[in-house]
């Protein structure tokens, strides 16, 4: 499996698609790894080179020694990038993917050549839940907060309909080194990019799920109001609308995204 050698860990990455394609980076959501994406793989990867990778301690990534900010995880970003000597490429990022997309959009955007950035926030305004879920999981463990995050991943009517994919999301989770979903979200906790998104100098698309209480409707069209020229849209979804509103979710990409 490639790896990218940081500073006492390792990034594990992945290339799919079209070789010789416009590339298209992927960036997931917290408790997740790149197999979040899967849905859209096939979609886009006909006219994309897609480039998927797992946050520090997500899927097949070495966990970061110590605590980080919002900007080590773009810096992971753009230290790939320069690994793979690639200038620029299109960034798409959901949730914590999302954070790091508007990170790099307000410190990075020469990288950047379009910007989509999904159910995401540039501040939460109460971090209690995340904060209790934090002591949870130091606590007990991931399996403690399992439950609770598939309700928010996935409305009610989709968890009901698609056991599997319920099953396999679940798994997704519980891969994820305790610890590191601690630490991360710890980082989101404290994250606070409100006053970076009138400097997002390109062209951006959010999109948002309408029943997504982890990161509502309102902050993301928060988000879209304050990044010059942004535009967005609404999905039928919770959480992880990539997985839920799948074809809906890739159909945006590829109208917005450049040929």
């Amino acid at each position: 499996m490639p790896h990218l050698q940081r500073g006492g860990y390792r990034i594990h990455y992945v290339w799919e698609g079209r070789p010789g394609a416009p590339v298209l980076l992927l960036s997931h959501s917290l408790g997740a790894h790149l197999g979040m994406w899967g849905p859209q793989v096939a979609a886009l990867g006909r006219r994309f080179r897609i480039l998927r990778y797992d946050h520090p301690g997500h899927g097949d990534s070495e966990q970061r020694p110590g605590p980080a900010d919002i900007a080590d995880f773009g810096a992971d970003v753009l230290a790939l990038l320069d690994e793979l000597a690639l200038d620029r490429v299109s960034f798409c990022g959901l949730s914590l993917g999302g954070m790091v997309g508007l990170w790099l959009g307000a410190h990075a955007a020469s990288r950047l050549t379009r910007l989509v950035i999904s159910n995401t926030a540039a501040r939460i305004e109460d971090p209690t839940l995340l904060r209790g879920r934090i002591a949870t999981i130091r606590r007990d463990g991931l399996e403690a907060i399992a439950d609770s995050v598939m309700a928010g991943w996935f409305t009610l009517g989709y968890r009901g309909r698609e056991p599997r994919r319920l099953a396999w999301a679940r798994r997704m989770l519980l891969s994820t080194r305790a610890e590191a979903y601690a630490a991360t979200a710890e980082t989101v906790c404290g994250l606070d990019l409100r006053q970076e998104l009138p400097r997002i100098a390109l062209p951006a698309l959010v999109l948002y799920g309408a029943h997504d209480g982890a990161t509502p409707p309102t902050w993301n069209r928060a988000i879209q109001e304050q990044v010059p020229g942004a535009t967005g849209q609404c999905l039928p979804a919770a959480h992880l609308a990539n997985v839920e509103a799948a074809d809906a979710y890739s159909a945006s990409l590829l109208a917005f995204l450049p040929p």
